[in-house]
């Protein structure tokens, strides 16, 4: 807004336009949405590489409303891609080639398919039943994120195996801790067991509640159970997955375990579990978050200390070398078009049993501790975000799904 936008008292650096004498210095994320970064073909004259070539042809064909086999010399022309045109054209072939590469994203078997020439797939056909490992930073991101694709890589035979980075006890409502602290003692009663020290921490639990202040940190007890209630709840999710109990990994990272939004640096016990489970696991296919623009950032630091892990493990375990790495992003944000690498289309059927996995979550339905700007609930997010994935392949010209899961390879 400050370089580009209208001059305005509202972003009173937009005043700084009027000068000759002036200087913005950014980094590259925050660069990104200025013309010259985002669509530099309007400005200036550009190294056409594959990827920026890619990325053209989908703007274009969304500038213009039209699919990218109708995209015409006229329309490059007209966009400011005629030298894409003169350098690669004619435009046709260019229509063609990127039309292909769009397609070939798309499948059906994320975990590669059996037996399958795989030169045009994303994923390779061998092993034909991989070992498969979801991280999920909160213990919700698996089946918001990919639920879709979780369900498919288990219906398809794979050895999945998720594993939940941290025990997301801050985001849990302080009625609900009251709630199941109640259960807890009518059971121990029904079944006739003492519950006077239950009932102790109860009422301590009850005084602390009524008098906390904001951003104040739970008691011990408090951040337990609202622990426990995430956990019980990501196990019910991936059971209805169809994961067994032995496949599903709770590795409570101790970064994490503040009980405060603010969380602690990465410290080397972080990795070191990390590198634990992947060993254990040996896994031909890794999914991780990539959404680099989580509201609290637990996202990019679960993301980092799996990068760390795997690069450490390279050095002494052969089967690293063998290990592709997908990204997935959740709720809030999806991948450019041009970026996307898998995209996994999902039947009405299967959005439907995403959702009841969502379901299973209970303590993130309605009223969501840290929403953000966005006052939709998670579940109505991710299918809002994954049919506008699929309406964009569909606008591009491509055969019309439901919703679609995304997913970009990273190069660890």
């Amino acid at each position: 807004k400050a370089v580009e936008g209208e001059i305005s008292g509202e972003v009173p650096a937009t005043f700084l336009q009027l000068s000759d004498n002036v200087e913005f210095v950014l980094d590259a994320d925050a660069a990104s949405a200025l013309t010259r970064f985002d669509t530099p073909w309007l400005v200036k004259d550009c190294v056409w590489d594959n990827l920026l070539k890619k990325k053209a042809v989908i703007w274009l064909s969304e500038a213009v409303g039209k699919p990218i086999l109708k995209l015409t010399e006229e329309d490059y022309n007209n966009h400011g891609m005629a030298q894409l045109a003169v350098e690669q054209g004619p435009v046709y072939e260019i229509n063609i080639d990127i039309f292909n590469q769009v397609q070939h994203t798309i499948t059906g078997w994320p975990g590669g398919k059996p037996g399958a020439d795989d030169s045009q797939r994303p994923e390779r056909a061998e092993p034909a039943h991989k070992r498969s490992i979801v991280f999920s930073p909160h213990p919700d991101d698996d089946v918001i994120s990919m639920g879709g694709t979780f369900i498919r890589l288990v219906d398809q035979g794979h050895d999945v195996h998720v594993a939940y980075q941290t025990s997301g006890n801050t985001a849990v409502w302080d009625d609900d801790v009251l709630r199941y602290m109640e259960f807890a003692i009518d059971f121990k009663a029904s079944v006739g067991e003492d519950t006077a020290k239950l009932k102790g921490i109860y009422e301590d639990m009850r005084r602390f509640i009524g008098t906390k202040l904001p951003n104040q940190v739970d008691t011990p007890e408090i951040r337990d159970v609202k622990g426990f209630i995430r956990k019980t709840e990501a196990i019910s999710g991936a059971r209805f997955a169809g994961l067994p109990d032995s496949n599903i990994h709770f590795q409570a990272l101790p970064f994490y375990e503040t009980g405060k939004t603010k969380k602690n640096a990465v410290g080397e016990e972080d990795i070191l579990l990390t590198m634990e489970l992947l060993k254990k696991i040996r896994p031909h296919q890794v999914f991780a978050a990539g959404d680099f623009a989580d509201p609290n950032g637990t996202h990019i630091v679960c993301f980092n200390i799996i990068i760390a892990a795997l690069r450490r493990l390279r050095e002494t375990e052969d089967w690293v070398n063998d290990c592709w790495m997908w990204l997935y992003r959740g709720a809030w944000q999806e991948f450019p078009t041009h970026e996307i690498e898998m995209a996994v289309p999902l039947s009405p059927a299967e959005v439907l049993h995403k959702r009841n996995a969502i379901f299973k979550h209970q303590s993130q339905k309605d009223r969501p501790v840290f929403p953000g700007d966005d006052a939709r609930e998670f579940w109505v997010r991710a299918e809002d975000r994954n049919r506008e994935t699929a309406q964009c392949y569909d606008k591009l010209g491509l055969a019309e799904y439901a919703a679609m899961e995304a997913f970009v390879r990273y190069e660890f």
